[in-house]
């Protein structure tokens, strides 16, 4: 039985719960609603009070507040998580908006399948990879999450479930691709998926002593599928920068040798790995102070003289590769009460001097970055609020709490608007509304198709509220 097909049987509580993002900076207090089908969703979207509004909630796994909604109410879709049917031969999978990057990727590997693109994270839902439009470590080479959606279906605050498709309907079905959950509620949708060859990469990695060394060899034709860097940029000196190069493609069924069959570990379990739960978990009110500019420091050194200065075709289990951060549990909390905000920009191919300026920012105002990932992404393609952009994207985590951040990544976002670049809405927890418009030129067709399917402006959130991409003719 599809979510469609699921009726409301009595009217729903509505517990009010304090909730925040994954970086834990803001809260809001929400009336939480768990809907079991399309029609509950129609009838919160129907009966919202006053200018509260509504706004749909996943995992929580973006950082920031778009899935909050401070006084008004929340639809927890979680419990809608149901694989509806896997059509092997056409490569197509139909699930419900709750379903898991790990469920879908788990009940994929049964049918030698798997998805094109997933995020750093397995715990993020269908709807929320399609509001966020996710992209991963093969941006360059498939795109993001946006390329690889076959049909949805929307409910939208007028009244309507509307089957979108990239044909039927291309406005409201690319405005819905990163649109953040602002053009109706996600209740179910069908996505492309591909072969799985075997639950391995076959990895190479490079480790480089400076960021001009990083630039150069990123620099170069991409020819791996997958591509990421961590980077050091609490080094000192010359060393600020300095990288594990990873980079790595499917290995064939063919490439397993008996020694990497006998492995014991993360990948010979999969997809079993992919419901493992975590093998640390950080405990409640761990305290921030432990986590240190200095200990970080030390622990980036280790981390860089760990790695091999050039390893080639190393076997590596496929879920340990794409989701790393789950090896622990609740890692957001070794940030303390303050939590934690993760910035991600991206700068245009061709920028390449505005991308040298936003390092030497983060290096003359001694950002204290705690972890940081940079990557290369792809053709655009998507929707007016969708993030990537042909060329570099760097996320960063830091303590939320760190004197002079925030005045530092107003500074940023002056370099990465003027470049033409942007910062990614799923990460962000702070930007303002001037700079949004300069970052995303085309939100006149996000707000056309918003007045289309949301003319009383009943979908919000807080980070809606925030950038003023809510309210009725906003």
């Amino acid at each position: 039985m599809s979510v469609l097909e699921l009726s409301a049987r009595e009217p729903l509580a509505r517990p009010v719960r304090s909730l925040s993002g994954w970086g834990r900076t803001t809260r809001g207090s929400c009336r939480v609603v768990a809907p079991r089908g399309v029609a509950d969703v129609l009838d919160a979207l129907a009966s919202h009070s006053g200018d509260a509004g509504v706004i749909a909630r996943g995992a929580g796994c973006s950082y920031g507040d778009a899935a909050q909604n401070d006084g008004g109410t929340v639809l927890d879709m979680t419990a809608l998580d149901r694989v509806v049917s896997i059509d092997a031969e056409g490569l197509l999978v139909t699930a419900q908006a709750g379903a898991t990057i790990a469920g879908l990727m788990a009940r994929l590997a049964a049918h030698g399948l798997t998805l094109p693109v997933v995020p750093g994270t397995r715990h993020v839902t269908l709807a929320g990879a399609i509001a966020s439009d996710i992209h991963g470590k093969n941006h360059h080479r498939d795109g993001g999450f946006a390329r690889h959606v076959a049909s949805l279906s929307l409910c939208t605050p007028v009244g309507a479930v509307m089957e979108l498709t990239p044909d039927g309907d291309p406005e409201l079905f690319y405005a819905t691709l990163g649109g953040m959950g602002l053009t109706g509620v996600v209740v179910e949708a069908s996505v492309r998926a591909e072969l799985l060859p075997s639950p391995w990469v076959a990895a190479d990695t490079d480790r480089t002593d400076d960021l001009e060394q990083t630039l150069a060899l990123m620099s170069g034709e991409e020819r791996h599928r997958y591509s990421v860097a961590w980077l050091d940029l609490l080094a000192d000196g010359r060393k600020m920068g300095r990288a594990v190069v990873g980079r790595a493609d499917p290995l064939p069924a063919g490439g397993l040798t008996p020694a990497i069959r006998r492995r014991r570990g993360a990948g010979a379990g999969y997809p079993g790995t992919l419901s493992r739960r975590p093998a640390l978990e950080v405990p409640r009110g761990f305290p921030g102070a432990l986590l240190r500019p200095s200990s970080v420091r030390a622990f980036n050194a280790l981390h860089w003289s760990a790695a091999p200065r050039r390893e080639r075709g190393r076997p590596l289990a496929l879920a340990p590769y794409f989701f790393p951060l789950d090896f622990v549990g609740r890692w957001n909390r070794l940030y303390g009460s303050a939590g934690l905000i993760q910035y991600q920009f991206v700068i245009p191919t061709g920028a390449e001097d505005a991308l040298e300026r936003c390092f030497g920012l983060i290096r003359t105002r001694r950002l204290p970055v705690y972890l940081a990932v940079f990557k290369r992404l792809g053709a655009t393609f998507g929707g007016p609020l969708s993030f990537p952009l042909e060329g570099w994207t760097l996320a960063m985590d830091m303590p939320a709490d760190a004197q002079g951040l925030r005045p530092a990544l107003d500074e940023l976002d002056e370099l990465v608007a003027g470049a033409g670049g942007r910062v990614y809405l799923s990460k962000d927890a702070r930007l303002g509304r001037e700079a949004l418009h300069a970052m995303y030129p085309q939100l006149d067709r996000f707000h056309a198709q918003r007045a289309r399917v949301d003319p009383q402006g009943v979908l919000r959130s807080d980070l809606a509220a925030r950038l003023g991409l809510c309210g009725a003719g906003a």
